[in-house]
């Protein structure tokens, strides 16, 4: 059988791999450089009383940082009414036991947050066989603050804001049947289209200074593309992520494949 791919001699891979291996590396210089932009931003005090259930009970945003000066926060798509977690963001979820001891270990605590109550959460990471951090932030407004979380109000008026814009789901919502994936995506979390898009994922970063909290970053969207690890390994893989999210998505909850 002949591929259809492009074939070629070791010599004519070797020189293209060259020419690439350029572009990477100016890839990477240029992600070092966003890396220093990132650090740069100017830090946004945070006085809000925000409050949080977790494992060892009621917290405040400063105990999330469990004594240490910095804290990620993976804003995980897992609303009151759900049943289980986001299938995307279990998906990303799944590497974070591996890396988590990591960053503990370099001074920064990595930390879920989603609405769903915290009896829900915990079921949910027994089922998953995680031992990450995850905190319910049910009775306070920190996703809606950050930018991960909207009201039904916001979403049948059009006027929720995502990624730092104003975000109008409804013309999606009214086309949701041309295309599988949301309708399996919601009805795999006990909920329906509407429901299951008023979470959305997101990371951000906070710094704990003299007792103080900062919010330092935040990214949404594509943004968060960095963080699933299974398509970094993807993207070097010969055929990529072949997949398109017209169609319905090829992965599952790792207990379903």
């Amino acid at each position: 059988m002949t591929t259809i791919h492009k074939t070629g001699t070791r010599e004519e891979w070797l020189a293209a791999r060259l020419e690439l291996l350029q572009a990477e590396k100016e890839l990477t210089r240029r992600s070092d450089e966003l890396a220093v932009r990132r650090q740069e931003l100017p830090w946004v005090r945070i006085d809000k009383d925000y409050r949080f259930d977790t494992d060892e009970g009621n917290a405040s945003l400063a105990d999330l940082f469990k004594g240490r000066s910095q804290l990620l926060v993976y804003h995980f798509m897992f609303g009151p009414d759900y049943t289980a977690g986001c299938p995307s963001c279990s998906s990303i979820a799944d590497g974070f036991n591996g890396f988590a001891v990591h960053l503990a270990n370099h001074d920064v605590t990595l930390c879920a947050v989603s609405r769903a109550p915290i009896a829900k959460l915990q079921a949910y990471k027994k089922r998953m066989g995680w031992n990450f951090a995850w905190a319910s932030s049910s009775d306070s407004d920190f996703n809606f603050d950050f930018g991960t979380s909207q009201t039904k109000e916001q979403q049948q008026s059009g006027t929720g804001e995502y990624n730092f814009a104003p975000s109008d789901v409804r013309p999606m919502l009214a086309n949701s049947d041309e295309h599988p994936w949301p309708d399996r995506f919601a009805s795999s979390t006990g909920t329906d289209v509407p429901t299951y898009f008023r979470e959305l994922p997101g990371v951000s970063a906070f710094v704990l200074e003299d007792g103080v909290a900062y919010h330092t970053y935040s990214a949404y969207a594509r943004g968060v593309d960095g963080l699933w690890g299974m398509y970094q390994w993807l993207d070097r893989a010969p055929r990529g992520r072949n997949e398109s999210f017209d169609d319905d998505p090829w992965f599952r909850r790792h207990d379903e494949y």
